[in-house]
């Protein structure tokens, strides 16, 4: 997840780096003939800005939300109907850039990048002095992208318990993440992020607040019978270890938390979903069930069989001869990064000849749970697979920077 600064074509700062703590730059103006009015107004009332007067039908005044009330005014065409609205939209879209209101960021952020917002608040003490305001901001934003990453996770297929399967594709989705800005006087207990609609936003979005509700049943359920069989069936609802361990991290330290969701104004609501989804709500009371049920994720997946095809990126054995242990970049076959695998003599040679020669491997065997789904047991099978030169070449290229594993495909390593 990404800090968005439009100013400077999208200056970038990863999450989970420590907040930035140079200015913001001066944000672009976006183009008048591409702002949709209507959106426009839709932002601003959802940001806080309220409409005093105007001319009906024709013009609204809008004004900032808090103590800079007094300041800022926009007048907001109501359609392009009239010749002055593209010079109104210009004037209003300038004076956003120029507010010192942070919502004016977050307005903008939404007319640069049609997006479904998400809300993410923790009720945590005062903070006088900023120190521990700064620790709660962390805080919130790490269970923000880890809660983003389960909704991520789900989208490509249900599992209590993903470990590392389909982690590099969610990550990589979450690079389109935007966040807004934290607000002078939030305390470290608010944070909104921008979910692009395009591509597998939305269908992320639509996943997580599936699983939300489905959390929030099952959290209910148990505090109520006791029984953990919501949770249990939540997981078809894409409620999972690592949506569990997301809203620990939130909620744990606080009074409560919650998470809204605003669709983007844009592109509407999705079919059978309200304009206006409530908010879901969690408290510390939630916490030993959503350990529970975390606990009870990991026990009960099961490993997966697999036929995988990687390249060998490392070989260890004790000795000359007998089994030894592999190490392999996956390629097709399962979605996680890296696999273990330990190989009895023949297949570990086999593996060994492979890699020497620049030639990836097809083995068959089990993906465990225990661990992450980061080991393969029962492996067997092993057989080179043969690629095109340009991959081969690429191969090779990685043994030649790497030759302490020619050592230890020879057996010489300790």
């Amino acid at each position: 997840m990404r800090d968005h600064d439009p100013g400077r074509g999208g200056r970038e700062t990863v999450m989970d780096r420590p907040w930035p703590q140079d200015e913001p730059a001066p944000l672009a103006v976006p183009r008048p003939d591409e702002v949709d009015p209507a959106v426009l107004g839709a932002l601003l009332a959802r940001h806080g800005w309220r409409r005093r007067g105007g001319a009906p039908g024709a013009y609204a005044r809008w004004t900032p939300p808090g103590r800079l009330a007094g300041g800022t005014s926009l007048l907001v065409p109501e359609s392009r109907d009239f010749p002055d609205s593209g010079d109104l939209l210009a004037e209003a879209l300038t004076a956003l850039s120029r507010s010192a209101a942070p919502s004016a960021r977050e307005v903008l952020t939404g007319l640069a990048v049609p997006s479904d917002e998400i809300r993410w608040r923790r009720e945590v003490p005062e903070a006088p002095g900023g120190t521990a305001a700064w620790t709660a901001q962390e805080r919130l934003r790490a269970a923000a992208r880890d809660t983003l990453l389960a909704g991520a996770l789900a989208a490509r297929g249900r599992a209590g318990y993903y470990g590392a399967r389909h982690r590099r594709a969610a990550e990589a989705s979450l690079e389109r993440v935007l966040t807004g800005p934290p607000g002078a006087g939030s305390g470290g207990r608010e944070l909104t992020v921008f979910v692009p609609v395009e591509e597998d936003g939305r269908t992320t979005a639509v996943t997580l607040l599936r699983a939300l509700y489905a959390l929030r049943d099952a959290a209910d359920y148990h505090r109520t019978t006791g029984g953990m069989e919501a949770y249990d069936g939540a997981v078809a609802a894409g409620v999972s270890r690592e949506l569990t361990e997301a809203v620990i991290a939130l909620v744990q330290g606080t009074e409560g938390a919650r998470v809204a969701l605003e669709w983007s104004p844009a592109a509407g609501p999705p079919p059978g979903f309200a304009a206006r989804p409530d908010p879901v709500e969690f408290s510390p009371g939630d916490l030993p069930g959503l350990r529970e049920a975390g606990a009870r994720y990991v026990r009960d997946e099961p490993s997966v069989p697999v036929c995988l095809t990687g390249a060998v990126v490392r070989l260890r054995r004790t000795g000359p001869g007998g089994p030894g242990t592999v190490r392999l970049r996956v390629l097709s076959g399962a979605e996680v990064a890296q696999v273990r695998i330990t190989l009895d003599e023949e297949d570990y040679r086999i593996a060994g000849h492979a890699h020497l020669v620049g030639l990836p491997i097809r083995v068959r065997g089990r993906l465990e749970s225990r661990g992450g789904f980061r080991r393969l047991s029962g492996a067997g099978g092993v057989t080179p697979v043969q690629v095109d030169e340009a991959e081969r070449d690429r191969l090779v290229k990685s043994l030649q920077e790497n030759l302490d594993f020619f050592e230890e495909a020879c057996g010489g390593g300790p």
